[in-house]
This record gives structure tokens, C-alpha cells and sequence, in this order.
């Protein structure tokens, strides 16, 4: 496969998955801003979702330095360009890197993802009073849920496949990190409130963001505690979001691409590295580090496996 369009399908991947969890971030400051009491926490929540996106410097850029407003937020997470990592961003570039490569993308891939385009267009021209948050937020969930339904049952697991779903989840494993930390970190409350109602309702709230809810149910049953959630996001091998089923599955599609071209990548010696520590790293060591420290280093190496991918398939070895 050319380069080019693997590079194309790689990020058809990673934005696609950026949009979506865009759109969760938004729903758990929508939810958290409902509780009376969030604001004893380091920042409010709306300030806190422009920090974990990593887009704060653009906003105060454009927003100034004053108070971080709810609707000033959902412009620049949702509608605005000037911030690529916003949803009609993600949304227009995935677009238009599946129409450079559209023979590589079957007809219902195709279909999925210019919809998706031409009702953000009829979205966009809609007056902001008629459009409620929680509403954007589940359209664009399902728009993602569309287009990744119609990639695993229409395409061929070919290498295309691979470089789409190593863009997928490089990109998952980056946003479940971001998620979790507006919670943990940003969001601390203080001493007093830990293990309280309000507490109690803003992690269930996280899992809920993640559509994971059940699941952890189903796994650890009902007592939503930091320490069991912080696992199951992390270390659970079964969770579709933890930060390990996100980089086994980079590990799945790495190997796959090995086999098909006959030789190991650097991009394979640093995933090593990450899935060693996570298999063998233990709760009490993160607590040990520091969540948001420990979140921080996984962003930061996990930024630099998508670069080694980019270096040794997507524009040649450097």
C-alpha cells in the first residue's frame, strides 16, 4: 500500500475517534456542571475540559484569560476551526482524507462519512438556541458508532484495515487518558467530599461518558469507587476503552502489519515498552506516582508511538 494512503486511513482513524470523545468530554462537563457543589474541585469543569483536550492555549488565544464560560467552550470544542481538535474539524479533515483515498473505503464507508459531513453542514446553519448540548453530543457518538459499524463489517482485513484501527486506538488510548484525568486530577475535590454524593455521581459519571456504565457494573459490581474505576479504565483487559485493551489492540494491528511486510518496526519495540508497563504496573503504584502524573507519561509515550508509526509506515523512515 502507498504511503500516502495509509497515512490518509490512519487518520480517518484517529479523527473519527477524536470527534467522538470531543463529544464525551462536553457530556461530562454537561453532566458535572448539573451538580451544585462541582466548583470545590482545583478548576470548574467547563475549564477543565479545555486543559484535558489539550487545547487551552488556543482557547485563552481566542477567549481571553477571563472566566471559562460554558457556551464559549461548547463553540470551541463543537463548531470552531480555529481549533483542529473540535468536532467539525475532526469531522471536515476525516472527510477529506477519505475522499483523497475513496477506493481505498467501501461504498457504505464512503456513504457513513459524507453523511456525517452534510448534516454537520444543516447543524451548522442551525441558530444555537435550537441546538441543545446533549443532542450534539449523541449525534456525533452515533455518527462515530456509524462509521466504525460499517468499517468492521464492510471492509477487507487488508493492511488498510490495519493503518485505520492502529489511527483508532492510538487515538482511544490518548482520549481514555484525557477523560479520566479531568476526573482525577482537575477535577479533585476536596477532602471533604471524597466518597460523597457528589463524589459518587461524578465518577458514575465518567463511566457513563465512556459508555461503560454496565460494564463495570458487570465486572466490579455496584460500589463505584475511584480505585475500582481507575482500574477498570486503566488496566482491564475486557473494558473496549481501558488504556490496555486500547494498546493490545495497537499491538494486534502492528503484528498483522509485520506479517504482511515481513519485517518489525521500531513502532513494535515502543509499544513493547508501554504494554510491559501496563501488564506489570499495579494500582498502588499509579497511586504511589500520581494518577495525573501517571496519565501524563502515558499520553506523552503514547504521542510518541503514533510518531514512531508515522515515521516507519506513514512518510518513511526519517
Amino acid at each position: 500500500m502507498l504511503s500516502r494512503t495509509a497515512e490518509n486511513l490512519f487518520w480517518i482513524g484517529r479523527y473519527m475517534e477524536r470527534s467522538e470523545t470531543m463529544a464525551r468530554l462536553l457530556e461530562v462537563g454537561y453532566r458535572m456542571s448539573l451538580m451544585p457543589s462541582t466548583g470545590a474541585g482545583n478548576r470548574n469543569e467547563w475549564e477543565s475540559l479545555v486543559v484535558a483536550a489539550g487545547s487551552s492555549a488556543g482557547f485563552r488565544d481566542k477567549y481571553g484569560s477571563g472566566e471559562v464560560k460554558q457556551r464559549d467552550v461548547e463553540s470551541w470544542m463543537f463548531f470552531d476551526r480555529d481549533n483542529g481538535s473540535s468536532i467539525i474539524s475532526c469531522l471536515e479533515n476525516a472527510r477529506q482524507n477519505g475522499r483523497a483515498v475513496r477506493t481505498a473505503l467501501t461504498t457504505s464507508m464512503w456513504d457513513a462519512l459524507n453523511s456525517a459531513y452534510l448534516e454537520l453542514r444543516e447543524l451548522e446553519r442551525t441558530p444555537r438556541s435550537e441546538l441543545a448540548l446533549p443532542e450534539l453530543c449523541d449525534w456525533t457518538k452515533r455518527q462515530s458508532a456509524l462509521f466504525r459499524g460499517e468499517t468492521e463489517g464492510t471492509h477487507l482485513q487488508n493492511d488498510g484495515y490495519d493503518f485505520y484501527n492502529l489511527g483508532a486506538y492510538i487515538e482511544r488510548g490518548d482520549n481514555t487518558a484525557r477523560i479520566l484525568d479531568v476526573k482525577y486530577y482537575i477535577l479533585l475535590p476536596t477532602t471533604d467530599t471524597v466518597g460523597g454524593g457528589v463524589d459518587t455521581y461524578q465518577w458514575s459519571t465518567l463511566l457513563r461518558s465512556l459508555s461503560v456504565f454496565r460494564s463495570f457494573h458487570w465486572s466490579y459490581g455496584s460500589e463505584y469507587s475511584p480505585r475500582k474505576i481507575t482500574d477498570f479504565l486503566i488496566f482491564n483487559r475486557a473494558c473496549p476503552r481501558s488504556l490496555l485493551f486500547s494498546a493490545n489492540r495497537v499491538g494486534l494491528h502492528l503484528d498483522r502489519l509485520s506479517a504482511a511486510y515481513g519485517s518489525e518496526s521500531p513502532a513494535c519495540r515502543n509499544l513493547q515498552k508501554m504494554l510491559t508497563e501496563l501488564s506489570t504496573t499495579t494500582l498502588d503504584h499509579v497511586i504511589e506516582e500520581g494518577l495525573h502524573e501517571f496519565l501524563t507519561r502515558f499520553i506523552n509515550d503514547n504521542a510518541t508511538l503514533g510518531q514512531s508509526v508515522a515515521d516507519s509506515y506513514l512518510f518513511g523512515v526519517q
